[in-house]
């Protein structure tokens, strides 16, 4: 049973990829990323977006990958998935 949504899971991403979370918290979002396969999609596409930027190189991405990013992240922020 997830304690936090996906919500919450959004909100604290940026946090949780600079290792800026409590303990507590970090299990709650370990144990909801690992159930739920569209924040998990979220984290591992913002994590490759943010080496793809360190790395310096930018690369754009095809129109149809980025309006789908985009309205997985709108949808995310809006509560309409769970």
């Amino acid at each position: 049973m997830n304690l936090i949504g996906c919500k919450k899971v959004i909100e604290e991403l940026s946090n949780y990829l600079d290792g800026d979370v409590d303990e507590l918290l970090k299990l709650d979002l370990c144990s909801h990323l690992s159930n739920c396969q569209h924040c998990q999609v979220v984290l591992d596409t913002t994590r490759k977006t943010i080496e793809l930027y360190c790395d310096g190189e930018l690369f754009p991405l095809p129109v149809d990958v980025r309006e789908r990013l985009h309205d997985v992240i709108r949808r995310k922020c809006q509560g309409k998935t769970t």
